[in-house]
């Protein structure tokens, strides 16, 4: 995916919580922030790494580090009586693994690492345009991503605040 974690992330954190309700703002920021994390490893990737590692290896986009975070931040906030911040534990764990679920649509994903390599995805996208981007953009899975926007931007303009 290039364009549509923030959409999902947006249609998703909308699908938690409604826009009427008081946690409205925060959960919507918590949505947005972590429909991204995953990503956070392009920083490395790029100035650190030089694209030597496919940037979908990274402990970022290892479903069992983010069940592990949430696991262990669900532990504090209720040893520490805050529980009522529980739900936004929920909406940014519902976040990463939409991402990853998206991503494991066109790129592969290693959904049972440190377990099993094996890499999961829905379709192959063949390098045939150059630079590479293109092969991503001129497939048909980019029409899906449109979709989400589409469905976004409408969902965004639906509900008045």
């Amino acid at each position: 995916m290039f364009i549509a974690h923030l959409p999902a992330g947006y249609l998703l954190t909308r699908g938690i919580v409604r826009k009427r309700e008081t946690i409205w703002r925060p959960a919507l920021a918590v949505g947005l922030i972590f429909s991204l994390a995953p990503d956070l490893d392009l920083f490395y990737f790029y100035l650190v790494d030089g694209r030597r590692t496919p940037h979908h290896d990274y402990w970022t986009h290892a479903p069992l580090f983010w069940l592990a975070a949430a696991a262990l931040t669900v532990l504090a906030l209720s040893l520490a009586g805050k529980r009522q911040y529980l739900i936004f534990v929920g909406i940014a764990f519902a976040n990463v693994l939409l991402h990853l679920f998206l991503d494991s649509i066109a790129a592969d994903i290693r959904w049972l690492y440190p377990f099993s390599d094996i890499r999961f995805n829905l379709v192959e996208i063949p390098a045939r345009y150059q630079p590479w981007y293109l092969n991503f953009i001129l497939h048909w899975t980019f029409a899906a991503e449109m979709a989400i926007c589409v469905a976004a931007v409408w969902a965004w303009g639906s509900e008045k605040v």
